[in-house]
């Protein structure tokens, strides 16, 4: 951001307009939106994660000792 021009400087794109009326709000938009992809790309990750747990379903539990799992009820015997 050192190289960011003030205010009320010449916008340094030579549209003769100054900084604050020409590229200002665009510069901001720009790490506001990337900071935005960021956080949407995580959030489907995360919901990628859960719905292939979800899907997977982790195959049969582990019974205590002395007790087998019984697919036909879905629980340990």
């Amino acid at each position: 951001m050192a190289n960011t021009p003030g205010r009320n400087a010449p916008c340094p794109c030579g549209s003769g307009e100054k900084y604050k009326h020409c590229c200002q709000g665009t510069d901001a938009g720009n790490k506001l939106s990337t900071w935005a992809a960021i956080m949407i790309g995580l959030v489907l990750l995360l919901g990628a994660v859960m719905a292939g747990m979800a899907i997977s379903g982790g195959g049969t539990p582990d019974c205590p000792p002395g007790t087998v799992w019984s697919e036909a009820h879905q629980h340990c015997h």
